[in-house]
């Protein structure tokens, strides 16, 4: 399992993940700090069902004031929880996305070949905000431009992603670029 890390400009921190693909499935593990609005850490693990459906998502957010937790699970068929509480709000949604994560843009990428065929996408989300780790839903649309190229949409939010040959972000401008080792 190799680490990818990105800068992150909207934190003004870093995050490194250390994903495995599988036929279908992802997983993931990840850490991240950030410094605004204040400094904070947030680790997190990512499992996926068939066709890179999330299953569950584990946060941690730890602060100078406090530690959070999220216990974020999807039922397979639509319905979601989070730490054992039922979020009728996101009823529908696939994926997750973690707020300020490059990570989980890859799986509706993937599961739909965004970044290497044509095609337009809508999504419902279980969008989880950082560092308080609320869940809302994000309605969230992914337009194929090119090869690896793949425009995100969300409300009035707009940018243009590049991604690798395998889903996973290259560049998402203004939120966060992938760092290469030297």
């Amino acid at each position: 399992m190799s680490a990818i890390t990105w800068e992150v400009f909207a934190s003004r921190g870093f995050e490194t993940a250390w994903p495995e693909l599988g036929e279908g499935v992802l997983r993931a593990r990840g850490r991240a700090v950030g410094f605004a609005p204040a400094p904070y850490w947030v680790t997190y693990e990512l499992d996926t069902a068939d066709r890179f459906v999330t299953r569950r998502l584990r946060v941690t957010t730890e602060s100078a004031v406090e530690v959070r937790t999220l216990d974020l699970l999807h039922d397979g068929e639509g319905g979601w929880n989070a730490n054992g509480e039922p979020l009728p709000d996101v009823d529908g949604a696939l994926d997750c996305d973690l707020g300020l994560c490059p990570l989980t843009n890859t799986m509706p990428v993937l599961r739909h070949g965004l970044h290497r065929t044509h095609g337009e996408r809508e999504f419902l989300m279980a969008w989880v905000s950082v560092p308080d780790l609320a869940v809302r839903p994000s309605r969230q649309t992914y337009t194929h431009l090119g090869p690896g190229r793949v425009r995100f949409a969300s409300g009035d939010f707009r940018s243009d992603l590049e991604f690798d040959e395998k889903g996973f972000v290259v560049d998402y401008p203004s939120l966060a670029t992938r760092l290469t080792a030297r």
